[in-house]
């Protein structure tokens, strides 16, 4: 049984009032000036988000003895620390990925063989079409030098692979390689990282999505993905001991696979380190981001303890 609808009816509130009502339901607020500060530049709903979890009731709103104004910011912020984080990592990943897919492509059918469909290569016509239109677009759009060199001296309307990648999103190389029939070119791409290329089309996707997620400022601790990462399966040795097949949803996979991927794309990295004292210095139940109990133990986190 649904609710009943009914017309809405409720006045904007000002930043004091926005504190005031917080307060009615059970928060606590040791510096009012800084909690109106906060809600002056972070949305009302935008904090709700991350106060929900610090609540015993939602209907009436009652939030938990002892919570402070200063635990749904220090959440607000570890969120945004991480996304930031998460974006340093995703363009690692991203730049790798262009290049793989521009080196094992062109030398498989040439410079332009990309744009072709030959026998092979492809497993969707139109939707090969449409991704030629939106590079098409993305070429047309940039002002990149090296784009405007490739037009000044050549003929063909795009440019080969090693610089048409360089303009695409990582939506739209998650596309193309996804469309790839030429498995000899896709087993070459993920075997690069050592993984399974069916593991590899889903996790593009997956990375495309959380990079949105990012880019978007929306939030990751706490959140249901709806755009799950697969699960891999015998490749590499050893990875899936470190998936958590139960949180699917949450963020803890993600952050898994990228741990295992920066050091084989980067000769040196302290990203792992960098999430491990992120975490610690917020104090984050990393429950709510799907962690096992046991993830200070696994291997591929037990290296940086």
């Amino acid at each position: 049984m649904g609710y009943e609808k009914m017309k809405f009816n409720k006045l904007p509130k000002t930043f004091d009032e926005q504190l005031d009502i917080l307060i009615e339901r059970g928060l606590l607020v040791e510096d009012r000036v800084q909690a109106v500060h906060y809600l002056t530049h972070l949305n009302y709903y935008r904090l709700e988000a991350y106060w929900l979890p610090f609540e015993i009731s939602h209907a009436p709103h009652q939030f938990k003895q002892g919570t402070q104004f200063t635990d749904i910011i220090n959440h607000y912020i570890f969120d945004r620390e991480l996304r930031i984080l998460l974006l340093d990592a995703i363009e690692r990943i991203e730049v790798s990925l262009r290049t793989q897919w521009a080196y094992h492509i062109t030398h498989a059918f040439g410079p332009h063989g990309y744009l072709i469909n030959t026998k092979g290569l492809i497993k969707n016509e139109q939707k090969f079409i449409k991704d030629k239109q939106d590079l098409t677009d993305h070429i047309q759009r940039s002002t990149e030098i090296f784009v405007k060199h490739f037009h000044k001296k050549y003929t063909e309307e795009l440019p080969p692979a090693w610089v048409s990648c360089e303009v695409m999103s990582l939506g739209l190389l998650s596309r193309f390689y996804s469309n790839l029939r030429a498995h000899k070119v896709r087993r070459a791409i993920s075997n690069t990282y050592g993984l399974d290329e069916a593991f590899m089309e889903g996790f593009m996707e997956h990375l495309t999505y959380i990079r949105n997620v990012c880019a978007h400022h929306s939030r990751l601790w706490d959140q249901y993905l709806t755009k799950v990462m697969p699960l891999p399966k015998n490749k590499p040795l050893g990875l899936r001991e470190n998936i958590n097949e139960h949180t699917e949803h949450n963020i803890y996979n993600t952050l898994a696979l990228i741990i295992y991927l920066l050091p084989i794309i980067c000769i040196e990295t302290h990203w792992a380190n960098r999430l491990i004292n992120l975490i610690e210095k917020h104090h984050i139940d990393t429950k709510k981001m799907g962690f096992p109990d046991n993830w200070r133990a696994l291997p591929l986190w037990s290296k940086y303890n």
